[in-house]
């Protein structure tokens, strides 16, 4: 007799003959160039009930560039195991053709050449356009966004955040989940949730005086679709304290709290729930560890590490999906649940190629109501660029390279640090910086840059906290997101060792001299999570800087050297 695990990867590789590695046809047109939005939204339909997930869109309303990590690490038990598996290896993995648009869409390699035979990615009007298409197939299907929504734009800082509540309303969403959100300060998310038309989810959203779980933010929501009873549980950012500023949100508390989730999964279960569904925050490998350690999750819909997956990962009897970042994807997942259990799957990740999905017309006048009265300025050009500029990887990215190097120039400091934030598009080399783009990749609530002075102690201490934050083995202490990125300064790192030996061969590039570690150095940053920081905001640093330039430059230089892989 088989096994309902056996059951479930017989189901995968089903879905994924039938999605062609989750892609339909897609994968297999590059050379014809006849991509349609029929091919990506081609889908046999399959059981009773219908997901689509939405991650990390980062307030990006207009389609854009984006490119995916050229290195994503893996440690321990992740080691050589998607999403740590980049590039060339990741084609091979899912039987990408080099050249097609899954090769454009989910790798790193030529990037810039592909990007302008494919174009930009995302915007939110195609996005809905491919949710609406779901519906016409599948009425009832639960529409679930995974957070970092009402975050990462120039329009989304200067409306806090409403641009994004307003289109996101119009998308109609069942539920969502949090993590940037947070930065708005809480009275702007109590005030923004209390008046969403759909549920606000987090089982680990805690009153932080009382210990007990937050009145605003339910733990789940139940939902009848296709004869099924469906509960799907919320699960924000488990360290939001830490990553971020404490003091933006002080009555609230986070943490994985899986003891509580499992209770929550027994809880829905006894209440008669055929389905249980998480919609995660955590990050890709803290859900992997979750699913090994709570029993009763059907399906894990991840977000937080920007991930995207062409089929799901597979944990006992748990499917983990990755939906990517900055409306780059939609994932759809189709089930057949019978008899209180998940008996089957089909999933397909759809990418939203703009100049290949028509936009909705009614999302496309939604948008551009939000971005009016802002035009002037987030059109104004700054500069140019002769280099690519992106930001993921896990320990440098051109953009945080310019960051820095503005940081150093404009704030006369010997070191500069940029957060390791995974957020931000990429501008292709001989286009236009605008404001806007500036905005896509430091726009934050506490964006001042700092300049003080640290003895090289300090920056070694700095430098190893946040190494374990990426490379601990155990998910659960993984805090951040990659490494932060260095100006002025070299060294050397062994992602294999443990915490505060991992970090060596600290030298100052200006003399090339080794890092004092009683010396002081004057450094330039920005994000600091301490409250009362001060300095200008690092978007004009970085105008200031690209407007003297004129035309940027990034050099390519290895500033990082890395053992232990």
């Amino acid at each position: 007799m088989i096994s309902r695990r056996d059951f479930l990867q017989v189901s995968m590789a089903a879905s994924a003959m039938v999605g062609g590695s989750g892609f339909g046809n897609w994968a297999r047109l590059a050379a014809q160039q006849s991509l349609t939005q029929d091919d990506l939204l081609q889908f046999d339909t399959f059981g009773n009930v219908s997901l689509i997930h939405v991650t990390d869109i980062h307030a990006q309303l207009k389609p854009i560039y984006f490119r995916e990590p050229e290195i994503n690490l893996g440690v321990g038990e992740a080691y050589g195991n998607v999403p740590h598996v980049t590039g060339a290896d990741f084609r091979k993995m899912y039987g990408i053709e080099d050249g097609s648009p899954s090769h454009y869409a989910l790798t790193y390699n030529d990037f810039t050449s592909l990007a302008k035979t494919y174009g930009r990615v995302g915007g939110l009007d195609r996005v809905s356009t491919v949710i609406n298409a779901i519906r016409a197939d599948r009425p009832d299907a639960i529409l679930l966004d995974g957070g970092d929504t009402w975050h990462g734009s120039y329009t989304c800082h200067h409306t806090e955040g409403q641009d994004m509540v307003n289109v996101m309303n119009a998308l109609k969403p069942d539920a969502m989940t949090f993590h940037w959100e947070f930065t708005l300060g809480s009275d702007r998310v109590n005030e923004i949730v209390e008046g969403l038309p759909f549920a606000a989810l987090g089982q680990n959203i805690f009153d932080a005086e009382w210990d007990e779980p937050a009145e605003l933010f339910k733990p789940y929501k139940f939902f009848e679709r296709g004869g099924a009873k469906i509960a799907v549980i919320g699960q924000a950012f488990p360290y939001m304290p830490i990553a971020n500023p404490r003091w933006m949100f002080p009555e609230y508390s986070f943490g994985i709290r899986d003891e509580n989730m499992a209770e929550m999964v027994t809880e829905v279960r006894e209440m008669g729930a055929d389905l249980v569904v998480v919609l995660s925050h955590n990050g890709f490998d803290v859900d992997k560890k979750m699913a090994g350690r709570v029993p009763g999750i059907d399906v894990i819909l991840s977000g937080h590490t920007h991930d995207a997956l062409p089929e799901p990962v597979l944990v006992g009897e748990t499917i983990i999906v990755a939906s990517g970042s900055n409306g780059k994807f939609v994932s759809r997942v189709d089930l057949d649940v019978r008899d209180g259990k998940m008996m089957g799957f089909r999933h397909k990740l759809i990418p939203i190629f703009s100049d290949v999905i028509a936009p909705d017309p009614v999302i496309t006048k939604l948008i551009d109501e939000q971005r009016a009265p802002y035009l002037d300025q987030l059109t104004e050009v700054i500069g140019q660029t002769d280099s690519l500029l992106y930001r993921r990887g896990n320990f440098n990215g051109t953009w945080d390279d310019l960051i820095c190097q503005a940081l150093i120039e404009e704030r006369e400091a010997d070191i500069s640090m940029s957060p390791g934030v995974r957020w931000g598009p990429s501008i292709l080399p001989g286009q236009d910086i605008t404001r806007e783009d500036i905005w896509n990749v430091t726009s934050m609530s506490y964006g001042e840059a700092y300049r003080s002075e640290m003895t090289g102690e300090f920056i070694h201490v700095i430098l190893e906290d946040v190494a374990d934050n990426l490379f601990n083995v155990d998910p659960y202490y993984q805090q951040g997101g990659d490494m932060v990125r260095i100006g002025g300064m070299a060294y050397r790192i062994d992602v294999s060792k443990p915490q505060g030996s991992r970090i060596s061969d600290m030298t100052l590039l200006k003399t090339g001299e080794a890092i004092d570690p009683s010396k002081n150095y004057v450094v330039a940053g920005w994000a600091s999570v301490n409250e009362g920081t001060e300095g200008p905001q690092i978007w004009d640093v970085v105008e200031d800087h690209i407007r003297k330039k004129g035309t940027v430059t990034v050099e390519s230089h290895e500033n990082v050297k890395v053992d232990g892989i």
